[in-house]
């Protein structure tokens, strides 16, 4: 099957083979990566260095003549004293040829078709943010990823930059020193002469000839040179490379006409890459545009008349909407939302009304604090509209969260001493609360009994009390403490409510993570890092159905979150059988 055979007859395969990215907090970019497609530039660029992309041409001059050109440039070069003379490299071995090369193909060292220049160590002082008539460009390894980027410059006098250090037409910039294995080797070539230099955690890999320079650059943007980096590069934490490696790459060299059609075809398939990308990531885009506006019909519905009519045109197109990650997290969103609405599950009018429910919370919580088993707190300000985010329906009532709980309050942090890895009352912190549960396994750790029963005892969590993290991003992650310790506590990062009626924290967990509040509450931080103060947390408004309600919205709300897990799990074994498939089809066209 040719290239184009590949790429064309599976064009579904390739752009629908997509893979969920670990992405966390507001920053982070993309969270999904178009595999599939990922995977044919890689097969594309494996097929051309194979001598499988582009026909052989029996009349092409074939490799061995082109090696003889080198090593006579080279020659010269030595004499010219623009190379140091070095001892010869040995030839490729059997063992370590991947693959048979075609007729005509030759297995050589990129020692014996280039020259490898290390980077020099600049000093401190003598760099400068700011460029100057006087000063050169310093490219260090960041400047190194799809081509070359002039992000984030230094500039070093020109005065000590010696004429060899200088980055001309046709070198390649690599990455000579990482902490990630993936991104030492990194490189990319110099299309022009740049006019400046480069770091000492750099080289730059300068063909001997310029019949090369198509060849070379394209060369280090295959598997086979990526694999050798990545083997090579040795260190503890930090990985490197060294001249001597690199001289040691084993380069399987076409004849050089061959090279031209190759890194044209190349070229030309990467564009056709280019556009897949931009097409499916503007499908995608598309497609998760139109899940958030007919989902918002639903939440922005006035009336049950109106929620039915909207829902009915969702259903309609349920099988070709609810297709992705994103739209099964934005469906769950969606029903915590009408959830907390009053748009999920139908009123009763025999249902006791909320106001009934709170007037006698206030009762309770009055005589706790008249003995003196609750602190009275200063009053917050009552309800107001801006507080009101939407509608309630008749038998609801607005509340804040302080008035249906204990004093809420946020955990502290003990001396290091206190802490222990094997008893004690179990300790939380933000990165316990995972998928909107507490996971203490995680990284988990205990607080000595003594200090948590005296010195923390305004922190003890019990079982049923609702935790909270405020600070961020992101904001909001919730659980509910679990009873398999009878006492917990937690740090300053997290708050927790504990509701005078004890069955009132379903509902209270379920408000939380449909996220709502945070559209009326100010954050308060700084750097990128934002926080709900106490206060803020024991003001949050919360809009309040009569409490048989709040048990139907829950189990309603753990029925539909059932049913969206199940259609994540099939949708989840759809997509690893697509990636298995897609890597099974580079492995056939390759082997």
């Amino acid at each position: 099957m040719s290239a184009n055979q590949l790429i064309t007859e599976h064009i579904d395969l390739w752009t629908s083979t997509i893979k969920a990215k670990n992405s966390q907090g507001r920053g982070s970019s993309k969270k999904r990566e178009l595999y599939g497609i990922k995977k044919l530039r890689e097969l594309i660029l494996e097929l051309a260095v194979r001598g499988k992309l582009v026909p052989q041409d029996p009349s092409d001059e074939p490799a061995s003549v082109l090696l003889e050109y080198i090593a006579t440039d080279k020659e010269h070069y030595v004499k010219d004293n623009k190379i140091r003379s070095r001892n010869e490299l040995p030839e490729v071995t059997d063992e370590e040829k991947p693959f048979d090369l075609p007729q005509g193909w030759k297995w050589s060292r990129l020692g014996n078709l280039s020259d490898i220049v290390r980077g020099v160590t600049y000093k401190k002082h003598d760099a400068s943010d700011s460029p100057l008539s006087s000063t050169l460009p310093l490219m260090r390894a960041n400047n190194i990823g799809n081509g070359l980027n002039f992000e984030q410059l230094l500039y070093i006098p020109k005065t000590i930059v010696k004429a060899g250090q200088l980055i001309v037409k046709g070198d390649v910039l690599i990455a000579m020193s990482s902490g990630s294995a993936n991104l030492v080797g990194k490189a990319a070539q110099a299309k022009n002469d740049l006019g400046s230099t480069f770091g000492a955690f750099c080289a730059v890999i300068r063909p001997f000839s310029s019949l090369l320079f198509p060849f070379i650059g394209f060369y280090c943007t295959t598997p086979i040179y990526r694999g050798q980096t990545q083997a090579t590069g040795k260190g503890m934490g930090i990985q490197n490379l060294n001249k001597g490696a690199i001289e040691l790459l084993y380069v399987p060299v076409s004849p050089l006409a061959e090279q031209h059609r190759i890194v044209a075809k190349v070229d030309e398939l990467m564009a056709l890459c280019d556009q897949l990308e931009q097409q499916t990531e503007s499908s995608l885009d598309a497609h998760n545009l139109l899940v958030d506006t007919l989902l918002s019909t639903l939440t922005d519905a006035h009336n049950a008349n109106e929620l039915s009519d909207n829902w009915s045109r969702l259903a309609d197109h349920f099988d070709t909407l609810i297709t992705t990650d994103y739209a099964i997290e934005q469906l769950k969103q969606t029903i915590l939302q009408l959830a907390v609405q009053g748009k999920l599950v139908p009123q009763d009018p025999n249902d006791e009304p909320a106001s009934e429910l709170l007037k006698r919370i206030a009762a309770e919580k009055e005589q706790l604090i008249k003995d003196k088993k609750i602190k009275a707190q200063k009053p917050l300000p009552p309800i107001n509209d801006k507080d009101k985010i939407f509608y309630l329906p008749d038998s609801w009532q607005w509340c804040r969260m302080d008035d249906i709980c204990f004093g809420i309050t946020s955990g502290s942090t003990p001396p290091k001493s206190e802490f222990n890895d094997l008893a004690g009352a179990p300790y939380l912190k933000v990165y316990n609360i995972r998928n909107q549960l507490i996971d203490f396994e995680y990284r988990s750790q205990f607080v000595n009994l003594d200090y948590h029963s005296t010195k923390l005892k305004r922190s003890v969590l019990y079982p049923g009390d609702v935790i909270m993290n405020i600070v961020g991003p992101p904001l909001g992650k919730v659980a509910i403490i679990p009873n398999s310790y009878p006492e917990w506590n937690c740090n300053q990062a997290i708050t927790f409510f504990r509701p005078i009626e004890k069955n009132f924290n379903l509902y209270i967990y379920t408000y939380i993570k449909a996220g709502v509040f945070l559209q009326s509450i100010d954050l308060i931080g700084t750097a990128g890092q934002d926080n709900i103060s106490v206060t803020k947390s024991r003001s949050i408004a919360l809009p309040v159905p009569p409490l048989e309600e709040q048990y139907r919205i829950v189990a309603k709300v753990d029925e539909l979150m059932t049913l969206c897990d199940q259609l994540k799990t099939c949708l989840t074994e759809a997509q690893i059988a697509q990636l298995h498939l897609a890597d099974t089809m580079v492995k056939k066209a390759t082997s």
